[in-house]
């Protein structure tokens, strides 16, 4: 009996999909790897900055949202989907390598939806705490980004899409808590999305999104006045 079930365990693994080690790419390395080859080195001059993060940072460069800061040079580095963890291991080749002013990170929404497993805030916090300390010892001045409120307001053949059970308001809150004192106690600048984008509900404001968590136009309209002060803010600043 041992036997057969042993057997029948290497027979059912035998069937999977094998794709070697060496060539994953869980953090999505090879998203930007062509496009950063491309990047020219930073001149002193230059007010460079990156942004880091999900689909939120990744879709703001679609040109029916208007475009990703046309004439600045900002770097979107942006992925849909991802979460804090793959984010610190491409941080150093898709933000570092690229000798910014100011690293603007948004980031979080992911990792409280369990896109890459199970997430504590205090787990998300220890992977935004990496990133921006990645960044100070690089001498790139951090931007901290609240994440954004979700809502179930949008429709989707006429029932409503859920977002609020996958991430839950009040850990986005708890979440936005720490970022704010953290960048408080830290010097780092504060980008307060939130605020911005909430409605009496505690939910993001209908007019804003499309489906409830990702910004339409109006969104970006909000937010990129927002990020430019909160540049500005940094660069003031020491690294």
């Amino acid at each position: 009996m041992f036997l057969k079930i042993g057997f029948v365990f290497v027979l059912s693994l035998s069937l999977l999909p094998q794709t070697p080690d060496c060539k994953t790419d869980w953090p999505n390395l090879a998203r930007y790897k062509e496009e950063n080859k491309k990047v020219p080195p930073a001149t002193r001059q230059e007010q460079r900055v990156v942004f880091m993060g999900d689909s939120i940072t990744d879709s703001w460069g679609d040109p029916s949202f208007g475009g990703f800061f046309p004439g600045k040079p900002y770097i979107n580095r942006g992925i849909s989907g991802q979460t804090t963890p793959q984010m610190l291991i491409r941080f150093r080749p898709d933000v570092i390598a690229h000798a910014p002013k100011v690293v603007v990170i948004l980031a979080g929404t992911n990792d409280l939806a369990g896109n890459t497993g199970p997430m504590t805030v205090e787990e998300i916090a220890g992977n935004l705490q990496s990133m921006a300390d990645l960044a100070r010892a690089n001498g790139i001045r951090v931007v901290l980004a609240s994440v954004l409120p979700v809502s179930d307001y949008a429709l989707r053949d006429g029932k409503p899409i859920v977002q609020t059970d996958r991430r839950q308001p009040d850990q986005i809150r708890a979440l936005n808590k720490w970022l704010q004192e953290f960048a408080k106690n830290r010097g780092y600048v504060y980008l307060d999305y939130f605020s911005a984008m909430v409605d009496d509900k505690g939910f993001l404001k209908n007019e804003l999104s499309y489906d409830g968590l990702h910004p339409n136009t109006q969104g970006y309209a909000v937010m990129a006045p927002l990020a430019e002060a909160a540049i500005a803010a940094s660069l003031k600043l020491g690294p």
